[in-house]
């Protein structure tokens, strides 16, 4: 490789990169990472150049055949060694994320344990490409199906989980037989980095899991090499549309989950206020930065309305905003600069607009840390569906309470969003909730669950403009992606018997 390798990455205070198992230094562009609850920079990470990253790709070819040769009972063993290191390096993973997303430390750590949860399916590879075997399709004649990896494949995953989006590629990836390059966030890298250790010292073979840091120059090496096969990607819709055309006419399969609005509905016969306490912890926890938060609720009728503004209010009034260190915070900041003032921008739009702003926490400071990027929980009240406020994602800690006067109005606005990535009702009433479930525009739907998200054996995805691509995430959806079927018909003939040639297309016999 062209890259030579980092003497001693942390103390100088710079991410690099992994390929075949060791550390690589490359210099190129380095990029400040800082603590969003102080703003003070705390390290810096290297952008790899097209030529780290076509090394990394090469690695990962060269692992690659024997690799896909090795029992999956095997990879399994090193995916169940792989989770037991994570499992005893939890603290300092979480303590990673927090350090540089901002997330409050419990939160980081329920993040981390979402991602293991997923390495814990990977550990059930061998049971889940078990092919499908049927004797006697003809006389003589047995037919079976396998599922064989593709290659070499790439993950490239947002800042909002640093942890835990990367886990849910690589895992199932390579346990598929795959080898991988993941190319995750340049703004809090080290919980990616850490992890990618840990694989090596659970007995990963160099060149099976690779990592690059890095920016759209990394992104269009990965995008545009032959030798990628396939692209998993997280983060907004401008990006994931670009990817999925881009790595898609280059040839690719390409999965893209892009952006969202997330509605919960709240019927009349709701119970108010677990509601309201669910929507509190949907919209604001990690400060709003999951593509699964709650950013819209849609009150059926002023007077549900007004009895949830107003408890939204008393609730947000006791939320404590700080530096995620602190377990007794609710909140923490923003991930960095550029995106609180987008962000507080949004604010000052939907106040432009004519949304009535009920709680506003553009002026929040906090003692001791006024240069972190703290933004506190924002409520707007009768907004609609004409502002861009309710059209576009925000990304932060902005609530937003649209009035409808039936499910059937509510659940209109949500299918005629273009995005339709998760929502859930609060009801009661389990005739609205099968309605609801069965008739909403959405991939996935809680019922008095703000936040669906799928466990490990299920898979993770969005309809409309939410995801780019025919599969989930994780789950039996990665391994239909990370493989393909092949089918295999044979047949030997027995006893001397010299066959005629037969001209007629094969049938049942």
């Amino acid at each position: 490789m062209n890259a030579t390798p980092a003497k001693n990455v942390d103390s100088a205070e710079i991410i690099g990169h992994f390929i075949n198992n060791a550390d690589v230094a490359d210099d190129n562009r380095p990029q400040p990472v800082s603590n969003p609850a102080t703003g003070q920079v705390t390290k810096h990470v290297a952008m790899a150049s097209q030529q780290t990253v076509e090394d990394a790709i090469a690695a990962a070819e060269a692992a690659f055949p024997g690799w896909r040769n090795t029992p999956p009972a095997k990879r399994a063993r090193i995916m169940f060694r792989f989770k037991q290191l994570l499992e005893e390096h939890a603290d300092e993973i979480a303590a990673a994320i927090t350090d540089e997303h901002g997330k409050v430390v419990d939160d980081a750590m329920g993040e981390f344990g979402r991602g293991v949860e997923v390495v814990d399916y990977a550990c059930g590879i061998p049971e889940l490409l078990k092919g499908e075997y049927s004797k006697n399709v003809g006389p003589g004649i047995d037919s079976w199906s396998d599922f064989q990896p593709l290659g070499v494949v790439a993950g490239i995953t947002p800042f909002n989980f640093p942890a835990m989006v990367p886990m849910w590629m690589y895992p199932m990836a390579i346990a598929c037989g795959n080898t991988f390059v993941l190319k995750p966030s340049e703004k809090d890298p080290t919980a990616p980095m850490l992890a990618a250790r840990l694989l090596k010292e659970a007995g990963l073979p160099d060149g099976v899991f690779n990592l690059v840091n890095g920016d759209k120059e990394a992104v269009d090496t990965l995008l545009n090499d032959d030798r990628v096969q396939a692209i998993s990607f997280v983060g907004s819709t401008p990006i994931a549309e670009y990817i999925y055309s881009t790595g898609t006419k280059n040839g690719k399969r390409v999965q893209a989950l892009g952006g969202a609005k997330n509605h919960a509905i709240v019927m009349p016969d709701a119970d108010i206020d677990n509601a309201v306490n669910a929507l509190i912890g949907a919209a604001f926890g990690s400060c709003g930065e999951r593509c699964m938060a709650i950013s819209v609720a849609v009150c059926i009728g002023d007077e549900v309305a007004d009895s949830v503004v107003s408890k939204l209010q008393a609730e947000i009034a006791g939320l404590k905003v700080g530096s995620g260190t602190d377990v007794s915070n609710h909140m923490g900041p923003l991930i960095t600069d550029a995106h609180f003032e987008k962000v507080r921008n949004y604010v000052d739009l939907g106040v432009e607009e004519g949304a009535d702003l009920v709680v506003d926490g553009r002026g929040l400071v906090v003692e001791g840390l006024e240069d972190g990027y703290f933004l506190g929980p924002c409520l707007f009240d009768n907004v609609t569906e004409d502002m861009r406020i309710y059209q576009e994602e925000i990304f932060g800690p902005v609530l937003c309470v649209v009035r409808a006067e039936s499910e059937e109005q509510a659940m209109q606005l949500i299918n005629d969003h273009e995005y339709g990535n998760g929502t859930c009702i609060f009801t009661r009433d389990g005739e609205a909730a099968r309605y609801f479930a069965d008739n909403i525009q959405v991939g996935m739907v809680g019922i008095n669950v703000p936040l669906p998200v799928p466990v490990s054996y299920h898979s993770f995805g969005g309809w409309k403009r939410s995801l780019f691509g025919d599969l989930f995430a994780y789950g039996p959806d990665s391994v239909r992606f990370y493989t393909r079927r092949k089918t295999i018909t044979q047949r030997w003939p027995s006893g001397g018997v010299r066959e005629k040639a037969q001209f007629a297309f094969p049938g049942r016999q």
